[in-house]
């Protein structure tokens, strides 16, 4: 099994620390993994992306220009990266920041409210963790889990932050298992 995703957003969205968790998460489940961040010099509100790979085999190149995957956080990655998903794949949209349709019929969309969903539970700042639940209750390359083993080491300074991104992942999971048993 070899899964490769792009996440995109904005700056200061998490797109990063998303990526990170997902790599990092992977490697606690002995997979072979592959982070590979790509930003412009703006630290926030500039286009971030970044491309992880989670393999059971060796990874032969950190080059994915049409992944399996994609989770957008904000229209301008939607229009940047809905045509690069393979046919058969899965897109996951923040609709809170998205507002138009994705316009793919032949990929899986998960729609997900992940702002919205955040702010609810106390942070702004959450949505990426809601996105990555929803994406991993829908296609689970790697289980919510190691994610939430995960963010108790990369947190361990900041215990404070870990339970309301543990509720991120469980609410972004819950939201895409609803929205597939409709």
């Amino acid at each position: 099994m070899t899964e490769d995703l792009i996440i995109a957003g904005f700056g200061g969205q998490g797109v990063m620390s998303m990526g990170q968790m997902l790599a990092y998460a992977g490697l606690s489940e002995d997979k072979n993994v592959l982070w590979m961040p790509a930003y412009g010099p703006e630290t926030r509100g500039g286009f971030a992306n970044c491309t992880v790979i989670v393999s059971d085999e060796e990874i032969g190149s950190p080059v994915v220009s049409h992944p399996k995957a994609v989770i957008v956080l904000n229209l301008p990655s939607l229009d940047k990266f809905e045509d690069a998903v393979v046919p058969g794949g899965v897109l996951v949209v923040n609709t809170s920041l998205v507002n138009r349709e994705p316009k793919r019929t032949d990929i899986d969309i998960v729609h997900v409210p992940a702002s919205d969903i955040a702010n609810e539970i106390g942070s702004s700042r959450a949505a990426n963790m809601v996105a990555l639940g929803a994406f991993l209750a829908h296609k689970p390359i790697i289980s919510i889990e190691a994610v939430k083993n995960t963010l108790k080491k990369v947190f361990a300074a900041k215990p404070q932050v870990i339970p309301l991104n543990e509720k991120a992942l469980d609410r972004g999971a819950e939201a895409a298992r609803v929205q597939a048993a409709v």
